[in-house]
């Protein structure tokens, strides 16, 4: 699927990728939804997250995380009040750090509340950039705050390129899980 360049585009990937991704939850057996992940260690698999990670919970989790970066930076910008989009202190060189804090804070959110939280956190990511029109979203600098890059890439970023993210995971996890 091509990077959306558009309103529409954007909701319509935002809206495929998360049909997909649940399509492949919902079609796991309940032993593997819960089973811990078993990457091995495969040398293709260096980036942190692969590590990071333990199970189907944490990556949704993840999702949840951004989903909240994505809302709480855009509300905040939208009332006049600079706000970077990664929290302090955390950089784009750092932001593995941040990921591994999210991981941590949540070992304790059981699969069903992590399922809820992504859930409605989606639904409000899809009505913010639903509010927006296509020129907000995808033309450069149309907000200062979005610096070089649009409000619809950080959209794209944390919908449909991150269920993308997500789905290999699952996908790995379902190759490699012994039931």
């Amino acid at each position: 699927m091509p990077r959306p360049t558009t309103k529409h585009e954007l909701i319509d990937a935002a809206g495929v990728q998360w049909a997909k991704l649940w399509g492949m939850v919902d079609a796991m057996p309940e032993e593997r939804r819960f089973a811990s992940f078993n990457f091995g260690d495969d040398p293709k698999l260096k980036e942190a997250h692969w590590k990071r990670d333990q199970n189907l919970r944490d990556i949704l989790i993840h999702l949840y995380e951004w989903h909240q970066l994505f809302i709480s930076w855009t509300a905040a910008n939208l009332k006049g009040e600079t706000k970077p989009f990664l929290p302090e202190p955390y950089t784009w060189k750092t932001y593995g750090e941040m990921n591994v804090e999210f991981w941590k804070k949540h070992q304790s959110t059981s699969f069903e509340d992590a399922t809820a939280l992504l859930c409605e956190s989606h639904a409000e990511v899809m009505t913010l950039i639903e509010g927006f029109s296509n020129e907000e979203l995808f033309e450069k600098k149309h907000f200062t705050w979005t610096g070089t890059t649009t409000l619809g890439s950080y959209g794209i970023s944390v919908s449909a390129s991150h269920y993308d993210w997500a789905m290999k995971k699952i996908k790995l996890h379902n190759k490699t899980s012994v039931l």
